[in-house]
């Protein structure tokens, strides 16, 4: 370590966000100040990278879950040579930079994730981390080790106190995760205050209870952060890693520095004399000389180590066709016919709930998908995705491909995000319908994110029944489809569920939650099977169609589906029935399938879902009628509670006679 030009480089990187922060007057230049040795280690001898190609899969990656401080990340993947040039880092926070205002996954060459949201960077890291244990344990061979990267996440006291870290710290010292090394910028401060005011803990006490292994070192001295970094990456004992780095917030604007003034961007009035007392010349955005020559150094050093990697690589491909062959695809669209002949059809003489069609699906799409994993929130037995005879992920076992996350629903969204950051495995996970709102934040990022994932939510109206409003989501299901970029789908029977979770599959763009029911659903036999596996897909499908002239439209979805067609049977020869599983699919479809599946001129609709009626008025319009739940629950028997709140054939009849 040239420990003379990375306390040059800390300075650089110091005046790069003073500058950059003053610029638009807008943005946090307490992280990027107090860490910037911690900066200087990491970016400039820890961390194993390459610039020149940002995706290689062996890299180690790196998560600012403290993402307000996001200058830190884009002045260092600055200097380290990623495509990301001083311009960019003057464009910080302006419209459609490559610098917004915290690190978004996809816009910025070197951003692992999307971070802001406090916590959720720690979650995602510990994803990461057990992606990386499971595709070591998949692709390395005796002879050839392809994948050995760690996984590096530098947090504040925000992020520590959020209740998602704390649910994803337990889970990783519980599953043994020693790839992860977690840094910690204590600093002693939050946004208001001093971190006293609102935490009298000793972090590092609660780590080791955790089982993780705790050091704690001065966050500006260089050789000891080394040190620490080092000892973290080459012990492999068992246990997740926290350096604690005592740090100075704001550490360069001796005016706010080590207050909570620190924080934001309260120390920019002082920009030019605390330049100046850091020895940087009045020329903004400056890097000097031997910085630059540094760090062109070490991205030539990073290419060699990449070209040796690429020749264990070519000799593991050349010896493990198969394995390449699979890992070479995790980028590639699925062969949704593939998908759709790997499901055997349904009984048609059965009709079990959606959760169950549900485990049988995701049972045989897991035989055709070796990279398919899943997890449940304690729930295995209830949401009923466990698959079988792959095992489960645990200390000793990365080849498991069942994930206990244990009853902490938070941390599952944000660890399932984390293994799709990863982008090797296709993973889910599986809770409640009720319990999405505990999940909320990961899976609104997930959605930001536009990962390839997916969730499970059972258990989906209030056909629950004795568990009573605590456990029916009525209003949680349409809480989802609010989210921008998610598909949720909400299937009517086995043959519909299988079509849910090939969409899930298939879609490349985005993240999917599938709505599941734990009542038991009629097979629609009266549908052709390949309309309704086929119509999931496309969001939308006329699922009873007129006989005479068009006279009035049904539309549903899930266990109500039924509903409507019953109701049809009574209504006549011009009534149409439409399944409506997806919304979000539907809706991006192009308007002549739209208009052919609810046509313009045909006014009179009703609509039937076991859940607020609010989001149906789109469909129905001002003339026609939602029978929905516009209330909480019963606590009674699931059929007493639907029939007690309108939910039946006969609601639909009369609502339809009405107009």
């Amino acid at each position: 370590m040239n420990k003379e030009v990375l306390s040059e480089a800390a300075t650089i990187a110091r005046g790069l966000a003073i500058d950059a922060i003053a610029a638009c007057n807008s943005g946090h230049l307490g992280l990027p100040l107090g860490a910037a040795e911690v900066g200087a280690v990491l970016f400039g001898d820890v961390l194993s990278m390459n610039p020149r190609n940002p995706d290689w899969i062996n890299r180690d990656r790196f998560v600012l879950s403290a993402g307000h401080g996001s200058m830190f990340l884009y002045a260092w993947l600055h200097l380290s040579g990623y495509d990301l040039s001083l311009d960019d880092l003057k464009n910080f926070r302006v419209l459609h930079s490559k610098t917004p205002g915290h690190p978004e996954f996809g816009e910025t060459p070197g951003v692992e994730c999307t971070t802001g949201p406090l916590g959720q960077g720690i979650g995602n890291s510990v994803g990461m981390a057990v992606a990386a244990k499971m595709t070591a344990d998949k692709f390395n061979t005796n002879t050839h080790t392809i994948i050995d990267h760690h996984i590096f996440c530098l947090a504040g006291d925000g992020c520590f106190q959020e209740g998602v870290a704390a649910e994803a710290s337990a889970f990783a010292a519980h599953f043994g995760l020693d790839n992860l090394i977690l840094i910690y910028d204590s600093n002693d401060v939050t946004l208001d205050a001093a971190a006293d005011a609102t935490q009298s803990e000793d972090t590092a006490m609660r780590y080791e209870a955790y089982g993780w292994d705790v050091v704690t070192v001065d966050g500006h001295d260089l050789e000891a952060l080394k040190s620490a970094l080092d000892q973290a990456k080459t012990q492999n004992n068992g246990k997740p890693k926290l350096v604690i780095a005592r740090t100075l917030i704001g550490k360069g604007i001796k005016e706010v520095a080590g207050t909570a003034a620190a924080h934001g961007e309260g120390g920019v009035k002082f920009a030019a004399e605390s330049r100046a007392a850091l020895g940087l010349p009045e020329e903004t955005f400056y890097v000097s000389d031997s910085v630059k020559s540094y760090f062109a150094e070490r991205k030539q050093t990073h290419a060699e180590s990449y070209n040796a990697w690429l020749e264990t690589y070519t000799a593991w491909k050349s010896s493990n066709t198969d394995l390449a062959a699979l890992l070479e695809g995790t980028a590639a669209p699925a062969d949704v016919d593939a998908l759709f002949e790997a499901i055997p059809e349904a009984d048609p003489e059965k009709g079990p709930a959606t959760r169950v069609s549900g485990g049988d699906v995701i049972n045989a799409l897991a035989k055709a998908q070796p990279l398919l994993i899943t997890g449940s929130a304690d729930l295995f037995g209830s949401t009923k995705n466990y698959i079988k005879d792959v095992g489960d992920f645990t200390r000793d076992n990365h080849s498991g491909r069942n994930i206990r996350f244990g009853i902490r629903e938070h941390a599952m969204g944000a660890i399932v995000n984390g293994i799709a950051y990863h982008g090797v495995f296709t993973a889910s996970g599986a809770t409640f319908a009720t319990f999405a709102d505990y999940m909320r934040p990961a899976l609104r990022l997930a959605a930001l994110s536009k990962l390839k994932n997916f969730q499970i939510f059972t258990h989906d109206s209030v056909a629950v029944g004795q568990d009573g409003p605590t456990h029916q989501p009525v209003e949680v299901v349409s809480a989802v489809r609010l989210i921008p970029g998610m598909d949720v789908i909400r299937p009517a029977d086995s043959e519909e569920t299988a079509g849910a979770f090939v969409a899930a599959l298939e879609r490349q763009d985005g993240p999917t939650s599938l709505i599941l029911s734990r009542q038991n659903v009629p097979t629609l036999n009266s549908i052709p099977v390949n309309l309704r596996r086929q119509g999931v897909l496309k969001g939308a499908y006329v699922a009873r169609k007129e006989v005479g002239d068009l006279q009035i439209i049904l539309l549903s979805n899930g266990s109500e589906l039924q509903h409507a067609l019953t109701a049809a049977e009574e209504l006549g020869i011009g009534t149409r029935v439409v399944s409506i599983p997806c919304f979000e699919r539907f809706e991006r479809q192009s308007a002549e399938y739209q208009e052919s599946i609810i046509p313009s001129a045909c006014r009179k609709r009703v609509a039937i879902e076991a859940g607020v009626s609010d989001p149906w008025y789109k469909y129905v319009g001002l003339d026609g009628k939602v029978i929905g739940i516009d209330r909480f629950g019963l606590s009674a028997d699931g059929g007493l509670v639907l029939r007690e709140l309108g939910i039946t054939a006969e609601a639909v009849v009369a609502a339809a006679q009405s107009l």
